[in-house]
């Protein structure tokens, strides 16, 4: 009996974390295109708190898979906040007038 509690309660992440991803894809489809670089670099500030909740559940994991899940997490959510914010670096850039462009020519 206290096992079925346990196995629910362990499972309660996983069913949440499968909603927001509905959730997520549903809100996301919905954005204009011109939002998306806005989007993005907000929602890698926000991933930055999931990382910083990773690294609390980590260290306060009791049980190695805890353990290795948080770990994964950590890994997982540092390279979507850099790759986020490198990608959205590399979209602004596209937006700057380059010196001696096809205004500067004549």
């Amino acid at each position: 009996m206290n096992e079925g509690i346990q196995l629910v309660a362990a499972l309660a992440p996983i069913y949440v974390f499968a909603l927001s991803v509905f959730v997520g894809y549903e809100v996301i489809s919905k954005v204009p295109v011109v939002l998306h670089t806005p989007l993005m670099s907000g929602s890698n500030a926000i991933h930055g708190i999931v990382l910083v909740g990773a690294m609390l559940v980590a260290g306060s994991a009791d049980t190695l898979l805890f353990k290795v899940l948080g770990f994964l997490g950590v890994i997982c959510g540092t390279v979507n906040v850099v790759g986020g914010f490198l990608v959205t670096d590399r979209m602004l850039q596209m937006f700057k007038k380059k010196p001696g462009g096809a205004e500067g020519r004549s």
